[in-house]
């Protein structure tokens, strides 16, 4: 990006609502010595390319623990926002609205940081960012490598029998020889304001991808991951 250009406006928001089912209280949770969204916070101020950093929850708990990490809430999310099928888009969505109403601040992109991601870097967002400039996009997404490969997948029919998930690929058995497959790993989605605000999604036409690594990209979904993760935390894979 030309040094001339004005530098990009960049709002992260963390999206962290209190009603977790699968592991209650998960975002607040002590994780090698720091709450969970203190991991996600840390990142996106450390990272030295977003302009604000702010936490969108129902939870007053929440808000006061993410305010001490340093982070801004100056709102409480409505009820409405916080149930468990209300899609993280639209969370975000009100975050970026409520902020051009009540404090009329307008940024440039939206950095999604989900704080079940607490593996993702202050680089990480950094070479995002730079992605997106670089390449005039309206989203940038994070992914990583599947594995196991999808064609590798199986199903189990009514009588027990084992079958082929994607029919005609019964016989792929070399991993050389299967075409790159990438999953979504819900560490980051940065998106153009105003598409977010204008078609609800970080999903337009000029979206690109942002490649990790598989010991980067562990989303907490279960008890499991969240001891996993802290054993990667603790214990950093070796480069």
């Amino acid at each position: 990006m030309n040094s001339t250009a004005p530098k990009l406006r960049v709002l992260a928001v963390i999206p962290a609502r209190g009603g977790s089912k699968g592991i209650p209280n998960k975002n607040i949770l002590p994780l090698a010595g720091r709450p969970l969204i203190a991991w996600s916070i840390s990142a996106a101020r450390e990272s030295g390319c977003v302009d604000r950093v702010v936490v969108s929850t129902d939870s007053q708990v929440i808000a006061d623990l993410a305010r001490e990490c340093g982070a801004e809430v100056p709102f409480l999310r409505p009820p409405e926002l916080a149930r468990d099928d209300t899609p993280t888009t639209d969370s975000v969505r009100h975050a970026v609205c409520w902020l051009d109403e009540h404090q009329d601040y307008r940024p440039d992109a939206v950095v999604i940081l989900q704080p079940t991601c607490p593996l993702r870097t202050p680089d990480d967002i950094r070479q995002s960012v730079a992605l997106f400039c670089e390449k005039q996009a309206q989203s940038v997404v994070a992914i990583c490598e599947a594995k196991p490969h999808p064609l590798w997948m199986k199903q189990v029919e009514a009588d027990g029998r084992l079958t082929s998930f994607l029919p005609g690929w019964e016989h792929a058995t070399r991993r050389q020889g299967l075409p790159h497959v990438y999953a979504l790993n819900g560490a980051l989605y940065l998106v153009a304001s105003d598409i977010l605000v204008e078609q609800n999604t970080v999903y337009p036409d000029r979206t690109f991808a942002y490649i990790m690594p598989k010991e980067r990209s562990l989303d907490i979904d279960t008890l499991w991951d969240f001891h996993l993760a802290g054993l990667l935390l603790t214990h950093p894979f070796p480069r």
